[in-house]
């Protein structure tokens, strides 16, 4: 309803001879936001890429790779944004930049999902449940170290 208004009350202007006045603030704080997070995410896709090339899983191995990706980028997110909340007062950008772009990016659920279910299909339903329930449990404990460690080096206490 509000653009029906918008594209009359540009008409009306235009019938007048005004030109109709351009809202350009929040398109382009949009358009910076997904740039950001576009660029952060390719950084962080192939940081995560060139691990993976390093460390190969074979068809019927146990990811490790993906597990150890994970946990590190749930780490590294859980200091990023206490330091970000508590400590440091960064550029509006910061945070999609490397919490949404490179640290989403370069984390995993997709490929989680796959060695789960490649797994799975391998036989190896011990190994796919216990892959399952590791990185779930790895992954949230290693959020709270990292958060736990910015406010060691932040010198705050947790609340």
């Amino acid at each position: 309803m509000e653009s029906s208004q918008s594209a009359t009350a540009g008409a009306v202007e235009s019938e007048t001879g005004a030109r109709p006045a351009r809202r350009r603030g929040p398109d382009r704080e949009l358009a910076s936001v997904i740039g950001v997070v576009a660029v952060g995410g390719v950084l962080g896709a192939c940081a995560r890429y060139a691990i993976a090339l390093g460390w190969p899983t074979a068809a019927d191995g146990f990811p490790w790779a993906t597990l150890v990706i994970n946990v590190a980028g749930c780490a590294v997110i859980g200091a990023f944004l206490t330091v970000l909340t508590e400590a440091w007062r960064a550029h509006r950008l910061v945070r999609p930049f490397f919490g949404t772009g490179v640290l989403g990016g370069f984390t995993t659920f997709s490929t989680y999902a796959v060695d789960v279910q490649r797994l799975m299909l391998a036989g190896r339903a011990p190994a796919a449940l216990g892959y399952l329930a590791a990185t779930l449990l790895a992954a949230l404990v290693a959020v709270w170290a990292g958060a736990a460690a910015a406010r060691l080096v932040i010198g705050r206490r947790t609340r």
